[in-house]
């Protein structure tokens, strides 16, 4: 196996690397961001997840960076419960955190930081560097992310749509509200529909929280401040129970995230000459599904798998594709009906609904 350039250095392309680097080929990670931008807050991991990301990392190490969640508590934006239901081997952790671990396997020499690169447009499945040099490689795992620049170059025609749904995203240290989550997995929902608070507790002093937006009822401008979001949040979230209030109102705001949400109209190919795409370069996933970790890691034991055992490099693009396409429609579709029930009235909504697509 000739080299291979890995585009993006975030948990796709870190996990692709670790599994390149478990079966000993030959690779470059290239990354347009700089080493320390840890964008984003956190993931839920269902058991499939952690058993892939087991292969390539210490699982010791792994749960002492996240939590187990116990239960999964469906409330009324007043804190009335409207379901409850057991979680087995259902793991959150920061994002910050996983992508810690996920490259503490990669020597430093292996990762190219503030490099972009693109393709190259007189010769098929190349890319190049900003000043115009050659990658030297002769296959190319592009995992630069739901916007991919390089997918949109290779895949024209592709229709990238607007998701009716933004999201908020935070992190409160505060060792009481911890401690009051008792490893569950809160979830209030808004009588009306379209509004969302979510809560995962990530250690004893660290609290994830999340709110989802219905975009055409609660318009947030993209380019608003963290000081303006923060008010617009005090705002929506005032009058909901204590637990929620509270929180809005006790965290910090200078890493607050905003999250657009896209998905693309129709999936493209997951390969094209010496190019492959794994995790949402490939196939953007919405957030309902809370499966983008795990679909990241299958993508990169799958892909590994064949480009280790096909002599053909088109042959394991296109058994990769074949085992990994069908999966991905699931939750595609899973996402959709999720999204769907999210945008409706409480009393139309179908009871007991767990935010994790399953296969």
């Amino acid at each position: 196996m000739n080299k291979i350039a890995v585009v993006g250095a975030g948990i796709s392309g870190l996990s692709i690397a670790n599994y390149l680097e478990k079966h000993q080929l030959d690779y470059h990670i290239y990354e347009r961001r700089k080493k320390d931008d840890l964008t984003g807050h956190g993931f839920l991991l269902p058991k499939e997840g952690i058993e892939y990301l087991s292969q390539i990392v210490e699982p010791s190490v792994l749960f002492k960076q996240g939590n187990f969640l116990k239960k999964y508590i469906r409330y009324s934006h007043t804190g009335k419960v409207l379901a409850e239901k057991d979680l087995h081997d259902v793991f959150v952790i920061s994002r910050s955190s996983l992508i810690d671990i996920l490259a503490r396997n990669i020597p430093a020499e292996k990762i190219s930081y503030e490099e972009t690169v693109t393709p190259c447009s007189i010769q098929k499945g190349k890319l190049k560097k900003q000043d115009g040099t050659y990658i030297d490689a002769n296959l190319a795992i592009v995992s630069d992310g739901s916007k991919s620049r390089i997918r949109r170059v290779i895949f024209k025609g592709e229709t990238m749509k607007s998701v009716r749904e933004n999201e908020v995203v935070n992190i409160i240290r505060c060792r009481d509200v911890a401690a009051r989550l008792e490893d569950n997995f809160m979830k209030y929902h808004h009588e009306d529909g379209g509004l969302s608070f979510g809560i995962l507790k990530l250690s004893e002093d660290t609290v994830l929280w999340y709110s989802q937006f219905d975009n055409e009822k609660y318009r947030i401008n993209e380019q608003c401040s963290a000081e303006s979001l923060k008010n617009y949040m005090f705002e929506i979230f005032d009058n909901w129970d204590p637990m929620v209030s509270s929180i809005v109102k006790g965290s910090n705001y200078e890493n607050v995230h905003l999250w657009r949400v896209y998905e693309l109209e129709k999936l493209n190919p997951f390969y094209k000459d010496n190019i492959v795409f794994i995790g949402d370069a490939a196939h953007p996933l919405i957030p309902f599904t809370s499966q983008g970790v795990t679909s990241a890691l299958k993508d990169s034991f799958t892909l590994t798998k064949y480009l280790t055992s096909e002599k053909n490099t088109s042959e394991a693009f296109r058994k990769y594709e074949a085992e990994r396409k069908p999966e991905i429609e699931i939750h595609i579709r899973n996402g959709r009906t999720l999204l769907d029930q999210f945008l409706k009235p409480l009393d139309q909504q179908t009871e007991n609904i767990l935010p994790i697509s399953y296969k």
